[in-house]
């Protein structure tokens, strides 16, 4: 016996209101603390075209971060961001302009050699029927690193992957307005 199980296809189009105007490309990034512990804050600038209601749609971010410190009997970190509106605090994801986050962390609360370390960060591809992580409208955007307790400065680096586009008027205008006013 053979069952035949008919599938309606996913087709994961352009977000409405959007035209596509160059292939995935991938942007580098990387920020370096000014001191330990320091919260430090690169802007990228993706040399949007304002005149042309140019926008650039966020596929996937791939961040790393150094390792903290091993100091024995420390807990130490390094966590870092990726945000499409300058902050002065690392941001949580639960902040709307905040598409990506890490944390490489020591826990090392009675241990002489330097403790246990964890990692966790925000996914670095996202799932296949996913059309888009986030739509940068102005043009550029933020990568931050902040240490905790560490000797030496820290840094973060990685790559966002994504794509030009050519927003309608009304469209561009309110991305726009959205990503300034949620700053």
């Amino acid at each position: 016996m053979v069952n035949i199980i008919d599938l309606v296809p996913i087709i994961i189009g352009m977000p409405a209101g959007l035209k596509q105007s160059s292939a995935v490309v991938p942007v580098g990034f990387s920020v370096t603390e000014t001191a330990a512990n320091t919260f430090t804050q690169a802007q990228v600038d993706l040399n949007l075209s304002p005149l042309d209601r140019e926008v650039f749609v966020c596929l996937a971010i791939n961040m790393d971060s150094d390792f903290p410190d091993a100091i024995a009997k420390t807990d130490t970190a390094v966590r870092g961001a990726f945000s499409t509106t300058s902050q002065t605090a690392i941001p949580t994801l639960q902040n709307s302009n905040c598409l990506s986050r890490l944390t490489a962390e020591i826990r090392a609360l009675d241990f002489t050699d330097g403790g246990v370390g964890f990692q966790s960060q925000a996914l670095e591809t996202p799932p296949s029927t996913l059309e888009y992580i986030g739509i940068i409208a102005t043009n550029d955007f933020f990568v931050s690193v902040q240490g905790t307790n560490n000797n030496l400065v820290k840094g973060v680096s990685g790559k966002l992957y994504g794509y030009r586009a050519v927003a309608s008027a009304d469209i561009y205008a309110a991305l726009v307005q959205s990503e300034v006013l949620s700053a």
